[in-house]
Parts: C-alpha cells; sequence; structure tokens
C-alpha cells in the first residue's frame, strides 16, 4: 500500500479514458470470476464469516482472506512477473522499495507483451470484476466501488526495504488492499519481518470539546505475508494508519535457503464510482476529499505532537562588539573542557567562519574533547548494553527519556533539557551546561558570523529496527541549526581516513582547514567523512560486494517541491539525488552546522534492524538575526554538486531462480 505520487491519476486523464473504455467492456461474468478464485469464496457463509471478523476487528475495521485466487492461476501470475516485469527501486523518507509500473495500464501494451502477462490481465480483471467488488464492497460496508479505475502495482520488498506508518488517503481511494505472492513453495516466517503492521488511534479532547485523532507509536496488530493472502480495508483520514515492517537482512547463507526473503505482492486501491458508472454522484469525489481534510484537521490533532519545542531566548548583552567576540581566559577554561582544543585557536575559528560564510553548512570532526568524548562514549555503550522495553509506554515510565509521536511524522527517543528526574549523565551535561551556555553561544556566533537569539536543544536516540523522521520544511525565517554526532557503532557509511588517507587526499577537491590539534573543518557539499564513506559505498556497489548492507540513520537536507501533487521527500531514486543539498551519516563525536532556509526539508532516514547499534546525537535549533541575503537552495547546493557519491542505489537484481534483474548491486 505504497503512498505513490498522488497526479498519477491527475496524469492519466483524457490518455486513459479510452483504455478504461477498453477495459469496461471486458466484463467477467459471475461464472469466469468466481472461476478465478478459489473455490468456495463466494459462498453466502464464507461472506458472512468475513464480515462479521472485518466488522469486530481492531485497532480498526480490516480483514485477512487465506487461499483466495486459484493456486494454479496465482503461481502463473507469480512465473509471468518473475519472467517478464521489471522492477525499479524506488527510495524515499517514507519507503524503501522496488516497484513495478502501474498494472492498470495493461491494456496499453502491444500485442506481443501482452501475450507475455495473460494470467497477470486475467487476475487483474478478477479483482476490478462487478463480482469481486460487491463482495469487497458487502464486507467493508463502504458502498460502490469502481471498475473502471484501475490501481495497482507489484512492490518487491527484498531484506532492508519498508514503509513506514501512513494512512493512503489520497484522492478518491476508498479501500485499500494487498495480495501477497511470496514464494509458495518456501512459507514466509513472522521473524523475517514485511508483516502489515496497523496502530491504534487515541481520541484526544480539546478545550473546545473537539476530538482530535493521533496514531500511537507502536502498531497493535501486527499481519505476517502469506502466499495468497488478500488483506484490505476502509481508507479512513486520520485512522487507517499502517506500515510494513522492514525485510530484515540475514547471511548469504540464510537467504539461499529461504529463496532470498522477497516479499512480493500486489497492492492497490478500489475507487470510489467515475463517471458512467453504477453508483456514481457527480462532485463526489471533491466532495470527499474535501472531507478528508476536514476530519484530519479536526480538533487540531498536531497540538499532540511530541516533543513539544521549547525555545529559550537571548538576553542580548549590552557591550561593544569586539568584546562581545573574544573569550577571557575563564571562557576558554569552561570551553575546554567540552571543545577539542583545535577549535578554540583564533585562526581555526575564523577559517571556520569563512568555509561557512561561503558554504552555509560546515562538518567538524573530533569536535568534542577527548576526555568529555570518552565520557559521552561510555555513557552510550552502558545505555546500549540495557535492553529496552519495546513497548513507548513502558519506556517513558523507566526513565526520562520520552518517545517522539505521532508515527507519521517521527518516532525517536528524545531528552530536553530541564526534564525531571533525569539522571546526571555526560549527554545532559551537554543540553544543559555546554549548549546553552554564552561562552558556546559566543563561539558559536563567531564561527558562523551570526548573531544568536534563543536556542532549542534536543538529545535524540533512534533505535535499529525502528526509528526515523519524516521529511518536514519550515516556513519561518532561516535558522541555525546543529547536529553533534554521538554514535560510537561503525558501519554507518561515515568512515574515518587514517593518517595515510589524509596523505592521499592532498590534491582532493576537497578544502580542508587544519589546526594544531587533531581536529579538522570539512567543507560540506562533500564532507571529508561524507565523501569518503558514499565513494566506498559506489566502489562496493560496483564490485557487488553482497557483505554491505546499507543501515539508513543518515540526516538528510532537501529541496522542497513546488508541485504539491509530487512525493516531495523521493531523494533517491535508479536515476539521480540532484535536489539532496546536505547528507551527514551518524557518526562518532562529529558536529554540523547547517543554515536551513524556509522550505528546506530534513529527515533522518529509518535506522534498519541489520545497524550495529542506535543513531544518537545532540540537536539544536538556533534563532539568529536575520541577515542581508538568506541562502536559497542553489547555494546550499553548490558544494554537493561536484559530489557525485550519493546515498548508493540499491537494485533488486530478480529472482535467485530466474532471469536477471534490470539494474546492478
Amino acid at each position: 500500500m505504497v503512498k505513490r505520487k498522488a497526479d498519477n491519476q491527475a496524469r492519466s486523464g483524457s490518455k486513459k479514458s479510452a483504455k478504461n473504455l477498453k477495459r469496461s467492456k471486458n466484463t467477467l461474468s459471475p461464472e469466469d470470476t468466481k472461476a478465478r478464485f478459489r473455490k468456495g469464496l463466494f459462498d453466502q457463509s464464507v461472506l458472512n464469516e468475513y464480515t462479521q471478523e472485518y466488522a469486530s476487528s481492531t485497532p480498526y475495521k480490516h480483514t485477512v482472506i487465506n487461499k483466495l485466487v486459484d493456486d494454479s492461476l496465482l503461481r502463473k501470475v507469480r512465473d509471468e512477473i518473475k519472467d517478464n516485469v521489471s522492477f525499479t527501486p524506488k527510495e524515499t523518507d517514507i519507503y524503501k522499495i522496488h516497484q513495478s509500473g502501474d498494472l492498470a495500464n495493461l491494456d496499453g501494451l502491444d500485442d506481443d507483451a501482452l501475450s507475455k502477462l495473460p494470467s497477470l490481465l486475467a487476475l487483474r480483471d478478477a479483482l476490478y470484476s462487478e463480482t469481486f467488488r460487491n463482495y469487497v464492497s458487502h464486507i467493508t460496508d463502504c458502498g460502490p466501488l469502481s471498475g473502471r479505475k484501475t490501481d495497482m502495482a507489484i512492490n518487491v520488498y527484498t531484506p532492508g526495504c519498508y514503509l513506514l506508518c501512513h494512512d493512503d488517503v489520497i484522492g478518491s481511494r476508498k479501500v485499500s488492499y494487498i495480495l501477497y505472492l511470496t514464494d509458495p513453495d518456501t512459507p514466509w516466517k513472522p521473524e523475517w519481518g514485511g508483516a502489515l503492521r496497523l496502530f491504534p488511534v487515541e481520541d484526544r479532547e480539546g478545550k473546545d470539546g473537539e476530538i482530535a485523532k493521533t496514531p500511537l507509536p507502536d502498531p497493535v496488530k501486527v499481519i505476517p505475508p502469506a502466499w495468497n493472502q488478500l488483506s484490505f480495508f476502509a481508507v479512513q483520514p486520520g485512522e487507517s494508519f499502517h506500515d510494513v515492517e522492514e525485510v530484515y537482512h540475514a547471511s548469504k547463507e540464510e537467504l539461499e535457503k529461504q529463496g532470498g526473503r522477497i516479499r512480493m505482492a500486489i497492492s492497490g486501491w478500489f475507487h470510489i464510482p467515475q463517471i458512467g458508472e453504477d453508483g456514481y454522484v457527480e462532485g463526489a469525489e471533491e466532495k470527499a476529499a474535501h472531507k478528508s481534510g476536514l476530519m484530519q484537521l479536526q480538533g487540531n490533532p498536531d497540538q499532540y505532537d511530541r516533543p513539544v519545542a521549547k525555545p529559550v531566548q537571548v538576553e542580548k548583552e549590552s557591550s561593544n562588539e569586539d568584546e562581545e567576540n573574544t573569550f577571557d581566559e575563564a571562557d576558554l577554561e569552561f570551553l575546554l573542557k567540552y571543545l577539542a582544543p583545535t577549535y578554540l585557536t583564533p585562526d581555526t575559528i575564523e577559517n571556520i567562519a569563512d568555509q561557512f560564510e561561503e558554504q552555509f553548512s560546515i562538518t567538524l570532526s573530533d569536535i568534542l574533547h577527548p576526555k568529555f568524548a570518552a565520557k559521552i562514549k561510555e555513557y552510550v555503550e552502558a545505555q546500549e548494553a540495557k535492553k529496552l522495553p519495546e513497548i513507548s509506554e513502558e519506556i517513558e515510565k523507566s526513565g526520562s527519556w520520552k518517545v517522539a509521536r505521532p508515527p507519521h511524522k517521527h518516532r525517536f527517543l528524545y531528552l530536553q533539557p530541564g526534564e525531571e528526574n533525569a539522571e546526571d549523565s555526560p549527554i545532559k551535561e551537554l543540553l544543559e551546561v555546554l549548549l546553552p551556555s554564552r561562552q558556546f553561544r559566543l563561539w558559536l556566533q563567531m564561527a558562523t558570523r551570526s548573531t544568536i537569539e534563543g536556542h532549542d536543544l534536543l538529545a535524540r536516540r533512534f533505535r535499529h529496527g525502528k526509528d526515523y523522521t519524516l521529511a518536514t520544511g519550515d516556513d519561518g525565517k532561516a535558522r541555525l541549526e546543529l547536529n553533534i554526532g554521538l554514535t560510537p557503532t561503525e558501519g554507518w557509511g561515515d568512515v574515518e581516513e587514517d593518517d595515510e588517507d589524509e596523505e592521499d587526499e592532498e590534491e582532493s577537491e576537497e578544502e580542508e582547514v587544519k589546526g594544531k590539534g587533531k581536529g579538522k573543518v570539512t567543507s560540506n557539499g562533500s564532507s571529508k567523512d561524507k565523501g569518503k564513506g558514499k565513494a566506498k559505498a559506489v566502489e562496493m556497489e560496483e564490485e557487488a560486494d553482497e557483505e554491505t548492507v546499507e543501515v539508513g540513520g543518515h540526516e538528510v537536507y532537501m529541496a522542497g517541491d513546488d508541485d504539491e501533487d509530487e512525493d516531495a521527500a523521493i531523494y533517491k531514486s535508479s536515476e539521480d539525488d540532484d535536489n539532496i543539498l546536505f547528507f551527514q551519516a551518524a557518526a562518532w563525536n562529529k558536529m554540523t552546522l547547517v543554515l536551513r532556509d524556509r522550505g528546506t526539508l530534513r529527515f533522518v532516514k529509518y535506522v534498519s534492524r541489520a545497524a550495529k547499534g542506535d543513531r544518537w546525537d545532540v540537536s539544536g535549533s538556533y534563532e539568529i538575526e536575520e541577515q542581508d541575503e538568506d541562502p536559497d537552495a542553489e547555494e546550499l547546493a553548490e558544494g554537493a554538486e561536484d559530489d557525485e557519491g550519493g546515498p548508493e542505489d540499491d537494485e533488486f537484481n530478480g529472482f535467485s531462480d530466474g532471469p536477471d534483474g534490470t539494474g546492478s548491486d
């Protein structure tokens, strides 16, 4: 049930009208339809049983039908797909999948192509036949469904693929469904992942008496894939929240035994009737879209989002500019407890400021003093050694870290300054002592040549196999955003070079500023570690190194899309990643500074369960005095244009017992 671009239907318009008429003429008789499904499916007693199951299901109405299609027909469908259908790897902030083209366009294929997919065409016509549409309509009590507006695609989830929380509300969709085509001779095991998971919704009554629906962060219904299984539910604004669990990685040997853990499915939607169909009501689609929008906004559900911003305004000190931009001995003594000495020398600060002023972003390796960094590392490793509760409510009861919500926007653990009963820790010390201090604010102003007016700080922990943030923009004024990576584990694509590597890169296109210590500053667009990690990924892709696993967890800044109908957060496909403005993998002891302009999107990619640990960081947003010129997307992306090592494509190469796919590893 992938959230594809909403303008697919809008673009089809008149071009599809002839095809749709052609499809509508291909009407199946009830007898022909029933022959394509399992025997007994349409018996009244069976229909009543599914209807009762649907009506009593939780957390919202849904049902599962096993052995839906005639088994021999579905096996032929799977074989045709394996032999003849190609897949495109697609990745956004919300999903990572391999997807076919729109199966509604099968009638547009030439005779030779159609002759290779007769069973797939027969299945599509059966699913959208009047007989089966009425069957689904009876179970869901959702009224008439369109047979003309077919909307389906084949999605393949290989290890590492997933779809995050969403409600499927787009356009005229009425019922979402998914029909699994997993290996019929190798039963899918729940521990492989890939389950459809449903989220409960909490009704929150506001002061005005209006009810807001907000999804809770943990799914409560888990439906593992199974051969020839159909799951479906009515699309409900603000309620039908679901995701697809990551298909989990395994060793090469295990995958060979398990057929590759290839979760293949046909997924799509039934829509409201179109012009000329029984049940069509003029203006119903527009009315439904308007109602959906109102229901999603009802009760202002955004007010229940967590974490709640806690900005702290800074009182401007009355002193001359020279005094404001200098450290006295006490200031340096304070900062030396936390920051590496390299970054406190006037020359280094000046060079940082020069590069930041040019690029509007910068990456600083080894930013923290080694002794303080060691304390943080010890604390983080000790926390990861402890087993966390699975349920968010239990996590919040057991400590001061909270769970970010709602899950269709983000999910991670967070700690804010001033949290009651928070245990003393070096991360708390960062949040409450260093980062809000006058001394650090002075250093930050000198390093970015800006005037800070306020700050909002947050420590975050992204659990592997669970957490992420989805792309969000901001309509406010430009602001300075800081992130200190505190992730001690390796394998995130942020490879630190040794001394020999550094010598080899003297002729690199990257500009580097070195102080007297170990700290170094690398201009963004192509930060030193980022470039190295991405270059290695490209090399591994070319070498088809099957041991390399992309685990996510990177933070991405991306140019927003003016077209509201497009999936704004598509940042990686098999073709390009031109709209990435800034990319930073999870890292240890590394600070990034970005001047974020209005409309720039930002997100942290879902962290795969294959990661060696969790992603830890401290994130800060600093209000700054407005400058004469804000950076626009082109200026912010200047450094990134020459960096060809974007997040690597991880293409699906086909089935182990079938022909090769269209891409390379």
